[in-house]
């Protein structure tokens, strides 16, 4: 769920809309065929290389595409909508909303989606710049030393703007992606018709003969032929931003044929002209037109780079909003699109990560290895996940259900499992991320699940308190005091520690909770819930979809019209910091439990999260042993 894809006014007309879709939705996908080809011929040529295997690799490119990509998410899973807004996480709030419950199996389906994401974005931008800048060494070889030097340049300032926000550039994303992919179609035209029996690959006989006569030979090409599908996940993820329809238009007027004629004229090319077998793509250019080539290319495999990594952001945001993650530091980079979003921790991160990949393999060939287990991982969870909204959401009968999805995950399945063969050769890189990430998330949710408990059986119940302070001579203040909880139904740690060592009650005290609903959006109508005590203390929920902004105050303000008593200017905010100490015994493992307190010292202050004006907040310091 990219950023950029923000910068698309909701309202935007249908054209508007479908253009930029094919800029930030597009972009990962429309740079495979820089690579995709060149890699699968190239794990079925150590024998030499026949025309008929030639047909049968590009043949599974093409089908490939057609089975993934439009038959299981332009036709169904674009269909699996939360409230408009689509991706892993959402899908995973619609099977938890239609199984009822939090179940473990769609709790860890969903964590494994997303934590392989996170190997996705730092694979692709390494591996899109570096095939579009490896272009220069078929100018001339003396630019062969330039090819790493000139990629970290390019990765390290792309990842120093993003602090500036890409608002201001995004609107270009679309055009500039459109003319990418008419080059591309227009470069498969030009070469069709070097060899015509390419066209024999549009019959799928011709993929399922290769698998058939190569047996277990072919798994290793499938793994190459993969790298085609890659960002199709992008589809169902930017699906809030876009829409289905225009999303679905961009990919069968435009994104679909085009892919479909370069990965046809490559191969022609490559049955005509067997040795263009060391870089089809660039070398479908005329001469004249290679080095505009490569610059278009690296300029098409940085706009792919930016909707990886402003997805990041998105879903780094979604995490947090869903309890997954700590809260980290959002900065909004835009005051008119509240999708506009930087976080700067993540985004360092990710560029330590890219970096190391870029030192590491040093060229695309051979980071290809480790692309595709992430990509195929998070397709598999999807499928999972959509095969419960199917059934429970949709209420398909089972039969109907297992003949959508049990045909695409069997396809999905063998992708995966010729991935997995080159575990060793570089896949374990995505594993080794997404487990790092995954192991993140469920120590987050444990350790919060404990101290909540902890927290709940060290206070006492609100009504205790209120009523205890009835009877007491406590000093009342005026204005009003705002106590945040993670849980209503106990006295807030922040007012215990104000009235054990003050002395003071404020005159109107408002105990707020925030929340987050399954859905993406929450309508400011439906956002509040106000529970009134006694006449000084008011129960608060505000509700926020994951997707939303949590500007606290905001959402204060609005409650007034429904009678609470609200004046920034005569209102103090009451938060609690939690510094946190392993205790002796612990539920979790030690190693566990340092990792949930690193954790902690990660998460940003409530102060910057909910948008508080500082100047009205007091902090109040407790240890917390865990």
């Amino acid at each position: 769920m990219t950023d950029t894809a923000h910068a698309s006014h909701p309202k935007a007309g249908f054209w508007t809309l479908a253009l930029g879709s094919i800029g930030v939705v597009y972009g990962d996908i429309g740079t495979s065929p820089l690579y995709a080809l060149r890699e699968s011929l190239n794990h079925a040529a150590a024998d030499g290389l026949t025309q008929e295997e030639v047909v049968g690799i590009v043949s599974l490119l093409l089908w490939s595409l057609t089975l993934i990509v439009t038959i299981k998410y332009v036709i169904f899973i674009l269909r699996a909508d939360n409230r408009g807004e689509g991706g892993t996480l959402s899908l995973l709030a619609l099977a938890q909303e239609a199984v009822g419950r939090r179940t473990l199996a769609l709790f860890l389906l969903g964590v494994a989606g997303a934590a392989l994401f996170y190997g996705d974005a730092i694979i692709t931008p390494a591996i899109s710049v570096l095939s579009a800048v490896e272009g220069l060494e078929l100018a001339s070889p003396g630019f062969t030393n330039y090819v790493l030097p000139l990629t970290v340049v390019i990765l390290i300032a792309l990842f120093a703007i993003q602090n500036q926000g890409t608002g201001s550039v995004s609107a270009w994303f679309g055009p500039i992606t459109l003319v990418w992919f008419l080059i591309m179609g227009a470069l498969g035209v030009m070469h069709i018709g070097d060899d015509l029996s390419i066209l024999a690959a549009l019959n799928p006989i011709e993929a399922i003969r290769f698998v058939v006569i190569h047996g277990f030979g072919a798994f290793t090409v499938m793994g190459s032929v993969f790298l085609a599908v890659t960002g199709a996940e992008a589809l169902y993820a930017d699906m809030g931003h876009f829409g289905r329809k225009p999303i679905q238009f961009a990919w069968i007027v435009v994104v679909f044929p085009a892919l479909a004629l370069n990965y046809l004229g490559q191969g022609s090319m490559v049955m005509a002209h067997p040795e263009t077998l060391e870089n089809p793509f660039f070398l479908m250019a005329p001469s004249w037109g290679l080095l505009p080539l490569v610059g278009m290319a690296t300029v098409a495999t940085v706009i792919a780079s930016q909707a990886v990594i402003s997805g990041a952001f998105s879903l780094t945001q979604q995490a947090i909003q869903l309890g997954l993650l700590p809260r980290l530091e959002i900065r909004h980079t835009s005051e008119a699109q509240v999708g506009q979003i930087y976080m700067p921790k993540v985004n360092w991160l990710l560029l330590v990560g890219v970096l190391f990949l870029v030192f590491t393999f040093r060229s695309s060939s051979a980071l290809g290895n480790a692309y595709g287990i992430a990509v195929t991982g998070t397709m598999v969870s999807t499928s999972l996940m959509a095969f419960i909204v199917f059934w429970r959401a949709w209420h398909w009968p089972l039969w109907k259900v297992s003949a959508v999805i049990a045909p695409l995950l069997v396809v999905e399945m063998v992708f995966l499992t010729s991935n997995m063969l080159k575990l060793f050769e570089g896949g374990y890189v995505p594993l080794f991320f997404a487990a790092m990430v995954g192991l993140m998330m469920w120590t987050w949710v444990r350790g919060s699940d404990l101290t909540l408990a902890k927290a709940r059986a060290e206070t006492i119940p609100l009504a205790d308190l209120i009523g205890m302070l009835q009877r007491s001579s406590a000093v009342v203040s005026k204005g009003t005091a705002v106590f945040m909880t993670s849980d209503p139904e106990i006295a807030p740690s922040a007012l215990m520690h104000n009235l054990k060592h003050n002395h003071v009650i404020h005159q109107n005290n408002v105990v707020v909770k925030v929340s987050y609903a399954t859905a993406p959006h929450v309508a400011e109508a439906d956002r509040i819930t106000i529970t009134p005590l006694d006449s000084s203390f008011t129960q608060v929920t505000v509700t926020f979809g994951y997707m939303d902004d949590a500007n606290l105050p905001m959402a204060l303000a609005h409650a007034r019209k429904s009678g609470i008593k609200f004046d920034i200017m005569s209102t103090s905010f009451f938060l609690s910091r939690r510094s946190f100490k392993p205790a002796a015994q612990s539920a979790m493992p030690h190693w566990q439990n340092r990792l949930y307190i690193a954790l902690t010292k990660q998460a940003t202050d409530a102060t910057s999260y909910y948008r508080l004006p500082s100047n009205r907040v007091v902090e109040i310091g407790q240890q917390f042993t865990i």
